[in-house]
This record gives C-alpha cells, structure tokens and sequence, in this order.
C-alpha cells in the first residue's frame, strides 16, 4: 500500500493538486491510523490531508476514484471459499464452479500464470496485473503511443513467455484445454490493456498539459482559436501567479544588503573586535512606479485581454502602478484592475472604452491634458498596443514629451516585426522615442519582457 500511496501523490500532482513531502508524511500517517479496508474513510482520510481548496478537493476525489476504480486483491480466502460455495449451491451440479472445474483440469507443470487463469481467480489476478504494473514503471507512462509498450512489459513481468511455451504443449495434448487458455489469456490482454489506460489517464495528466501550455506559450496571441482562449488565459494567470510569487516578497537578505565591515569593528571597539553588533551596507532601492497604457481597440481585441490580465498582476506586485486603456480615447482603470477580479475587470473596462476604432494621437491628447503630471524621473511607462492609427495624427510629439519625463519608455507590440510601418503602422515612427520596443506576439514574450520590466526594481 505504501507504493500504491506514492504512485497516488503523483497522480494528485498530475492533475494539480500540490503535494509537498511533509503533506505526503501527514497523509500516510493518517492512511496508518484509519487503514486501509473502509474505501470511503480512506478517501475522506486522504482528502483532508492533502486538499487545501474546494478545487483540489473536487479534483483529488476524481483522481481518488480513478486511481482506486480496480478493486484490491482481497486477503480473505475463507470468504473468497464462501461466495465460491455460494455460487455453487446456485448453480447444477453437473457444471459445477468455474474454480472447481479449473482445479480439475489443468495438469501439473504449467507456469504459475497458466495456474492463475485456469482458476480463474480474479482477486489473484488483479494483485498480480498490479504487481506487474509497478515492476513495469507504469508511473512512468506520459503518452498514449507508449500503450503497446507498457502493455508488453506488464504482460512479460506476469510470465508470457511461461504462459505461451504452456499453450504450445496443451496444444498438442489437450486442445479443449489450451483454448480455455487462450480465451483466458485474450480476458488478460484486456485487462492489462484497461490498466495502462487507467495510468495514462492518472500519470500523463501533468506531461500532457505541459506540452500544451507549452505549445500555447508560444502560439501567437493574435490567432488563439476559440477553443483555446480559456486554456489561454488559465495560461496568463500562471505567468501572472508567478509574478506574483518570484517579485512580491523580495528576499530579506536582498533587503538587508551586504556587511559593513569597517562600520561593524568600529562599532565593537569596546568589546575588543568582538561583533556583538552588525552594520550593514544599504543598498538605496528607487521605489518603483509604473504607468500601463493598453490599446483595447478592435485591432488588437484579440489580444488586449492577455494585456488586462498581465496589467492586473502588476497592481498586486508593485505597488505604485497607474494603468489606462483606450481606443479613440483615453481613460484610467487603476481602480477597477485593483477592486475587481481580472474577469470583472476586464469586463468594465471593454465595455467602457474597448473595440472602438483605435486612435492613438488623440489618446495621447487625453493622457498629455489630464495624466502627464503622474510622470516623474523614476516612472516607467509601458505602451501596449499596435500602434495602427488608422492613418491619424499620430502625435508623436506628444509620445517624445512623455519619453523625456520619464525614467523609460517600454514599447509591447502584439504584431511581428515584419509588418511594423506597413499600411496604417506607426511603430518606426513612434520607436524613436522608446527606450526600449519589443514584438509581444506570444505568451512567452509578453512574461519575459514584464518580468524583466518588474526586475529591474527587485
């Protein structure tokens, strides 16, 4: 039980439950106090332990139930005798039990397997295909190609290569009997087979939603299917998460700085040198300020909600943070990104200024009138959009003033660079006054180019 209460932490990891070592440590002390013969204590036992929300809970109850569907071998022979004898006394007794009449058949010197599948011993059956699914790896298992492969190895592990010099002798002296065997045996190919279907189900969870976040982290945002949107954004809330977790609390010996060796003697002179005391060298950190500027216009529709999205984590790593969105003009969304949930955010905000008719020289109109003096030497501004204007004014000016107000002006483009000052494109134009411009096309260009943003501020 042990083995099988480690293949089931990886199977929880699987489908995303975490499962850290001290909590695996908890959860088999309680599998020791509760035992393991009450199916549904031991799954209440487990659950609790090792679920920390309603999701995982719902989630580690199906994992539960698959991991679990086969039932174990049961120890209680008398009681296996007993419905055996049941069965019996319920049936004529000229055809007699399927156990009884293995019993009589097989003759001496098959494998052990032959032995099994004459009997037809389920229980027996079951231990020994779970038996040879673990001396296999089947935990092992990540995609649905390596079926065959792991079929045969359960399959050689139980003894076929016994079982099969078996049939060739009961072949040539007892044919009623090999067929029962190959009848058998076709009954365990299936059940093998059902098996390293149930592990690849439980064990390629995680591999397999790997490769697809890792195929979507490089797909290019502007031709997400529909059916992938939500997977997408399950997507930009990680990246988001991880943010979160790798900038929000900064170490606290980064914070501390580095040891003031000639502070710390001068401060000990009293005590000979001896450094009761400590001074550290504060490294002086700029508190970091940030201004967002997202196009939400129809062009890049398809894409400004994975913008809004990565917007919101920013609020909730760094502190000062402003953020706008416009179309033909602009507003400031600072207070519904940081009072709502990204849904909800994202929500308001394109039904208030989204899908219109993009207009970046009067946006930057609105920002000059009314935002500017939120600028200052130490402010990073980071433009999200196309910079396709429709062939207006682009007001470039106004994008060079706001450049030499601010510490840096950080450029984010959906498109690729091949079609920047083609058609209605502004981009070389505007390029000139960024200090830094980056083609944004996938997830994975959009979380390199914020965290690297955020970084620099750690």
């Amino acid at each position: 039980m042990r083995e099988n209460l480690h293949r089931f932490f990886r199977a929880a990891r699987g489908v995303g439950v975490h499962v850290s070592p001290a909590e695996s440590i908890d959860a088999m002390r309680a599998v020791a106090k509760v035992g393991i013969s009450d199916r549904a204590v031991l799954r209440d036992a487990l659950l609790l332990t090792l679920a920390k929300s309603q999701d995982e809970k719902l989630a580690l109850g199906d994992c539960f139930d698959l991991f679990f569907s086969q039932p174990e071998p049961r120890q209680d022979q008398p009681e296996a005798a007993n419905d055996d004898a049941a069965q019996g006394e319920d049936q004529p007794p000229s055809s007699g039990s399927a156990r009884e009449a293995g019993e009589a058949q097989p003759p001496e010197g098959l494998g052990p397997l032959a032995q099994m599948l004459l009997s037809q011993d389920r229980n027996a059956i079951a231990a020994a295909i779970a038996s040879a699914s673990g001396a296999a790896s089947l935990s092992d298992i990540r995609y649905s190609t390596q079926r065959g492969i792991f079929s045969s190895r359960i399959l050689d592990a139980m003894g076929l290569q016994r079982l099969r010099d078996d049939l060739d002798e009961l072949t040539a002296t007892n044919p009623a009997l090999a067929e029962r065997l190959r009848a058998a045996l076709d009954a365990l190919r299936e059940a093998v087979r059902d098996t390293v279907s149930q592990g690849l189900a439980l064990y390629a969870r995680e591999e397999a939603e790997n490769l697809r976040n890792e195929i979507l982290r490089n797909a290019p945002l502007a031709r997400i299917e529909r059916r992938q949107v939500a997977e997408m954004r399950a997507l930009i809330r990680q990246i988001a998460r991880r943010l979160r977790e790798r900038y929000s609390k900064p170490r606290k010996r980064q914070r501390r700085g580095h040891l003031d060796v000639r502070r710390t003697l001068r401060r000990n002179a009293a005590w000979g040198g001896v450094p009761f005391l400590t001074a550290w060298k504060r490294k002086h950190r700029e508190r970091p300020k940030i201004v967002a500027i997202c196009d939400v216009s129809g062009s890049v529709a398809q894409v400004s909600d994975f913008f809004l999205l990565l917007i919101h984590s920013l609020h909730e790593v760094v502190d000062d943070v402003r953020s706008f969105a416009f179309s033909s003009h602009l507003i400031e969304v600072s207070e519904i990104l940081e009072k709502n949930s990204p849904e909800e955010a994202m929500a308001e905000i394109m039904s208030k200024v989204g899908f219109g008719s993009s207009d970046y020289g009067s946006s930057l109109v609105d920002f000059e009138k009314d935002f500017m003096s939120t600028l200052t030497p130490r402010t990073t501004v980071i433009m999200l959009g196309d910079a396709r204007s429709n062939n207006l004014d682009p007001r470039a000016d106004i994008l060079r003033r706001i450049s030499e107000r601010s510490k840096r002006l950080v450029w984010l483009n959906p498109e690729g660079r091949l079609a920047w000052g083609f058609g209605d494109s502004e981009m070389p134009r505007y390029a000139t006054f960024c200090t830094v411009v980056r083609q944004c096309a996938t997830a994975q260009q959009l979380e390199r180019a914020v965290s690297d943003i955020v970084a620099t501020y750690q």
